[in-house]
């Protein structure tokens, strides 16, 4: 994809807003790509609202299916966790030339691959009703599974961005056997577009195991690579310029 080069979209994660990917965003930027990293409803918001407690996994795709017709042409997608998640949901939804899901959530049916995603899923239930509620950040769970590499005098400084949370896009997103609608299921069939999937190795969220069979639902159309060393916050943590260099480098060849 050398010469012209199609739009890029990148989405970010749960918690999160566009400020996640700017590294990302100015790495794509200067290897010739224009990119939109658009924020999920109510993500640009300083305090949440309500109706974010509510909004589901189907909401932020159908905006973001929004976002990409309007750019007139089939986009690259880049997504990180909760946003890898996404990005496959609008990969089988709309016309879409390549995706880089970089430890990204798993879609409906896909199991997890530790006991540690299965302890995550299953403390939240002791938050009665989450799943309606906003959810606001637990900054230590984050620093300790998510930010486990970024160094001590920047971790509690990134972990103090972070923002609200949708209990209901997380209950369809880590409780995927009891939500009734199926949210999160992706038709693999309709995503025929070249899919990157880069794991951390240390990956205490999206561990290496679970994005592996999540490249197997796409067959030969996937790609999986596992980055011995790094861990969840590949967009920021130490080594993630040789990550970005990666999916570029990717790209390139197809």
């Amino acid at each position: 994809m050398k010469h012209g080069r199609p739009p890029v979209v990148m989405i970010h994660g749960s918690h999160c807003a566009p400020w996640a990917l700017e590294g990302f965003a100015e790495k794509f930027s200067r290897a010739g790509y224009k990119v939109d990293c658009p924020a999920l409803r109510f993500h640009d918001m300083q305090t949440a609202p309500e109706a974010l407690g509510t909004t589901s996994l189907l909401d932020y795709a159908a905006d973001l299916e929004d976002d990409l017709k309007s750019l007139g042409e089939p986009a690259i997608l880049i997504g990180h966790s909760l946003g890898g998640l996404l990005a496959q949901m609008l990969a089988a939804r709309a016309p879409v030339r390549a995706v880089v899901l970089l430890a990204p959530s798993a879609p409906w049916g896909v199991p997890p691959s530790t006991l540690q995603e299965i302890a995550a899923a299953q403390s939240l239930l002791l938050k009665v009703g989450f799943w309606n509620k906003v959810l606001a950040p637990d900054t230590g769970a984050m620093e300790r599974q998510a930010l486990n590499r970024i160094p001590h005098a920047e971790r509690a400084a990134l972990a103090q961005r972070l923002g609200a949370e949708s209990g209901r896009a997380t209950f369809e997103t880590l409780h995927w056997g009891l939500d009734m609608s199926r949210a999160s299921e992706v038709d693999a069939d309709k995503v025929t577009c070249p899919l990157l999937l880069l794991a951390g190795g240390e990956d205490r969220v999206c561990p290496p195991g679970t994005v592996e069979r999540t490249a197997a639902l796409y067959r030969e159309r996937a790609t999986f690579q596992k980055l011995d060393g790094m861990s969840h916050w590949l967009i920021g943590e130490p080594g993630w310029e040789k990550v970005a260099d990666r999916s570029l480098a990717w790209l390139d060849s197809l």
